[in-house]
């Protein structure tokens, strides 16, 4: 586990940490663009901040107590009628499989029923791609089923299986020191950039060294 870990806003300086993480061929799949110089990655990153001004996505780095960039959660196709969100998350390779995208799910999850008003999360990863489930269970969301054939890459369609997290489901905690259930109405605009303060470990219910910052 990396010490200090924190989410923060993505801005335009982290496209140099951008591109080299897409550089792992790994990342070819999590971009419809490829990400292949720093104007594609500068216009990757001017993308989420417009989705983020209007409110309907929400991305964030997750990166270590020096500010290095290790990964990616965010919050998209925002629906504020239902009150939902889509999850996505990627982690540069040195970050995998050391809790980096599941501490950011749980973060992002906490921030987006506390603060951005929603009610249910969801995620989906092709069948084939076990560490992805690995993340999602443990971040708290269920499996939902199996969409067939919903995918295709280099002529080949594949299964997805689907996860949801809805706010009254456990392991949701608000962060620590704060009581009572999570808001009933959505936040009225896009919300701001999360406040500081540590979030409570999802399943051992204490907790973490995990925040979550606004950045400049």
């Amino acid at each position: 586990m990396f010490p200090g870990l924190r989410l923060r806003r993505r801005s335009s300086a982290d496209a140099g940490a951008v591109l080299a993480a897409f550089a792992d061929p790994v990342m070819a799949w999590q971009a419809g663009e490829p990400v292949v110089a720093l104007p594609t990655a500068r216009r990757r990153l001017a993308a989420r901040a417009e989705q983020w001004d209007a409110g309907s996505a929400f991305a964030f780095a997750v990166v270590d107590g020096a500010d290095a960039v290790l990964g990616n959660v965010a919050v998209g196709a925002v629906d504020r009628r239902h009150r939902t969100g889509w999850v996505s998350y990627w982690t540069t390779a040195a970050a995998r499989g050391r809790g980096v995208a599941s501490g950011g799910c749980r973060a992002v999850a906490a921030w987006a029923f506390e603060d951005a008003g929603l009610f249910r999360l969801e995620l989906g990863h092709r069948v084939n791609n076990p560490a992805s489930c690995r993340v999602a269970r443990a971040a708290g969301f269920a499996v939902e089923g199996i969409q067939r054939r919903k995918l295709e890459y280099d002529g080949v369609r594949h299964d997805v299986e689907r996860h949801a997290r809805p706010a009254t489901d456990p392991p949701y905690r608000r962060p620590c020191g704060r009581g009572g259930p999570p808001p009933a109405g959505p936040a009225p605009g896009a919300p701001s950039p999360p406040g500081p303060g540590p979030w409570c470990a999802a399943a051992a219910g204490e907790c973490s060294s995990w925040d979550s910052r606004g950045a400049g």
